[in-house]
């Protein structure tokens, strides 16, 4: 074996860095194991929108869309309570982006109340 010949197998050995993605129909991170989105990913998805927020609020309820279903179909009596589910994918960029904001009556009577 040639120099060149043992450094492309070596070079073919080394395995692609995985991302924090989804594993489906589990929704289990394909890299760590947690259910996804884990820490990893929720960081990788603020940074590649954060210029674009609400994209990442329609990104996150279709891909909870496919998880409810995924989940569903695997096994229908554990998929899960809504409100986990929508903390899961969508409750985290609430609370972590200043663009998602309830607004209610009471919220606009106590803005202009405060002092």
């Amino acid at each position: 074996m040639t120099g060149q010949q043992r450094r492309s197998s070596a070079h073919r050995s080394v395995p692609d860095v995985v991302e924090h993605l989804p594993l489906r129909p589990l929704w289990l991170c394909r890299r760590c194991g947690q259910p996804w989105p884990c820490g990893a990913a929720k960081l990788a998805l603020v940074a590649e929108y954060r210029d674009n927020q609400v994209s990442l609020f329609l990104y996150m309820a279709g891909c909870m869309h496919d998880a409810i279903d995924d989940l569903h179909q695997l096994n229908p009596s554990e998929t899960g309570s809504a409100s986990g589910m929508f903390d899961r994918f969508l409750g985290w960029p609430a609370r972590h982006t200043d663009s998602y904001r309830v607004t209610t009556p009471e919220a606009i009577r106590g803005e202009g109340t405060s002092s």
